[in-house]
């Protein structure tokens, strides 16, 4: 699960570099979601004695990540700002840009933002993601030790 989402960082970062694909707010949340599910499945391997915990909070930041997706999609890519919306105030408080901007930097707007890899809308990939990702926290939380 955490490679999955390295790979999705990853795969984000490559469309921004290399194929100028500039995130907005929604974009940069969803990445912060991913490293956070990644750190938790991590720590989970790390620390047997708590995987449950953990693999519980997974599940809540995967639903995170499936609402985010969501209101990207129906809400914020038809929003030409994105200033203040929840997540710039979320990664403005974080202070990631400050942090780290070649991952966490927002640079476009809802609307710049929304693009579509194979007629799928980007954000519905990142959303099937976080889909499996809670499935599969689901999974190990009812599995039998």
């Amino acid at each position: 699960m955490a490679l999955a989402c390295i790979a999705a960082i990853g795969g984000a970062l490559v469309a921004q570099y290399a194929y100028d694909m500039r995130p907005c707010p929604w974009c940069i949340l969803q990445r912060v979601i991913y490293v956070v599910i990644a750190a938790l499945c991590l720590l989970a391997v790390a620390a047997p004695a708590l995987r449950k915990a953990l693999v519980a909070l997974v599940l809540v930041f995967a639903s995170l990540g499936v609402a985010s997706a969501i209101y990207q999609h129906v809400v914020a890519a038809k929003q030409f700002s994105c200033n203040l919306t929840l997540a710039d105030q979320i990664i403005n408080a974080l202070r990631l840009e400050a942090l780290l901007p070649s991952l966490f930097q927002v640079t476009a707007s809802c609307a710049e933002a929304a693009v579509s890899l194979l007629g799928v809308p980007f954000e519905y990939w990142s959303l099937a993601l976080f889909a499996l990702l809670g499935a599969a926290a689901l999974f190990v939380l009812n599995a039998r030790a």
